[in-house]
């Protein structure tokens, strides 16, 4: 009778005809395996079913049936993370998303998501973390990304970013009120006191959030003359990141005045998005809460040019000279003096694919380009709290890019992505000019 269990229990999970997990190996003529230390020669990535198997010196032979992918000409390195992008609708073209505004439906702005996720994956991209769109739609692209239905990164999804009414999160700010009334009719993410901001926080967690992200302070982009200055009052910050822990989401807090950047840190927030403005006091709270500066540093030189052009209504054009002129020498104090930063554009502000223009910005804070690719693999991974990303070792993701020549003596290589593979399928080869 066992015997005959047995044989039922095997049978059931080989099935007949089944296949063994596909095989890549992957002949790198250099190796970043983990990112901060130094990188290896000739070396050969062993994938199997989506994950890296083995990590061998040498070009090793590879096994009968298994398919092999020659990059020995290529530098090797773990697919990146981006911990602040937008996917959703038209982005880094402010006066056409202006114009269309009231002549596109959620099922076009999705169709544009997908296009963006696709132009982030093939830009070597193969992490992000959304922190603002339509919640549904990018729930949706997330699963469908995962199913393998729709070809982009791996989304970690925010939903809509919590605000308080009238704040930089606010749809209906400068809008003619026929046109409010019908944004404030929908909204479910603006709050007024703790309590509210509970409400809020439970229910973008109700429409699939897996990050919560709140505007502690205003906003360059948003159509309000209101500043940067502080928004939410502690409490209501405290509040959100209170229900947000509770429920085993990550916060990050948008942020640019010091004063709410602090009162964000006070809150116990996991990364903060900007931090545009800091002194002393509030680089040494980042550093006693152990939290992440997420840069974005691209966002406000795209912003100021945009305003500047005539692409952006004219109350952000002030906003815009402000964030431009205070970020660099804040960044580059706050490095100095230890805060950890993790990599983050708030692409879609600037345009989808032009990611990794971020890394020339972080050398000019002081980072070295070993330091700055740490930024966008192993830290991004910790501030996400993943452990299966950010390093080219066994029982990681199968998340792989590679460039010609080493971007540890020229970090913008690794704008001219041409080898990705994420999930151990590979979506970009050399010579590709958009992928498969």
């Amino acid at each position: 009778m066992k015997t005959k269990m047995a044989m039922l229990a095997l049978a059931f999970a080989t099935p007949a005809g089944a296949q063994a997990p596909a095989t890549t190996f992957i002949h790198a003529g250099q190796l970043l395996d983990r990112p901060g230390q130094p990188p290896r020669g000739p070396s050969t990535i062993v994938v199997r079913d989506g994950k890296v198997a083995e990590v061998r010196d040498g070009f090793a032979a590879p096994e009968a049936g298994a398919t092999v992918v020659d990059l020995k000409d290529r530098f090797v390195l773990p697919g990146l993370t981006d911990l602040h992008v937008h996917l959703w609708g038209i982005g880094g073209d402010p006066m056409r998303a202006r114009l269309l505004a009231l002549t596109r439906d959620d099922a076009d702005e999705q169709m544009q998501a997908i296009v963006n996720a696709r132009t982030t994956l093939l830009a070597g991209f193969t992490t992000v973390r959304d922190l603002g769109g339509n919640p549904r739609g990018i729930r949706a692209l997330r699963d469908a990304v995962d199913r393998g239905d729709v070809e982009g990164p791996t989304i970690v999804n925010a939903g809509e970013m919590i605000s308080i009414t009238g704040g930089h999160g606010d749809d209906g700010n400068g809008l003619a009120e026929r046109w409010a009334d019908a944004v404030h009719a929908h909204e479910v993410n603006t709050c007024d006191g703790p309590d509210d901001c509970r409400r809020a926080v439970r229910a973008q967690i109700g429409l699939g959030a897996q990050v919560i992200k709140f505007a502690a302070t205003g906003g360059v982009l948003s159509n309000v003359a209101g500043g940067l200055g502080r928004a939410m009052t502690p409490e209501e910050m405290r509040a959100i990141v209170e229900t947000a822990h509770g429920f085993g989401r990550k916060v990050a807090a948008h942020s640019h005045a010091t004063e709410g950047t602090r009162a964000a840190l006070e809150a116990g927030v996991d990364t903060v998005e900007h931090a545009t403005f800091l002194d002393d006091e509030t680089i040494r709270l980042f550093k006693a809460k152990g939290a992440y500066l997420v840069p974005t540093e691209i966002a406000p030189l795209a912003a100021l040019a945009q305003a500047r052009g005539g692409a952006l209504p004219p109350a952000t054009i002030p906003k815009a000279e402000a964030a431009a002129a205070s970020m660099r020498e804040s960044h580059r104090k706050a490095y100095r003096a230890g805060v950890k930063f993790a990599f983050g554009t708030d692409t879609g502000v600037s345009k989808h694919g032009d990611n990794a223009t971020e890394f020339a910005e972080l050398l000019k804070d002081g980072m070295t380009p070993a330091q700055a690719i740490a930024s966008a693999t192993v830290a991004a991974a910790d501030a996400l709290g993943r452990d299966d990303i950010g390093s080219i070792a066994p029982g990681k993701k199968a998340d792989i890019i590679a460039v010609a020549g080493s971007p540890l003596e020229d970090v913008t290589r690794l704008t001219r992505v041409d080898f990705v593979m994420h999930g151990g399928a590979i979506a970009k080869r050399p010579g590709d000019a958009g992928g498969r």
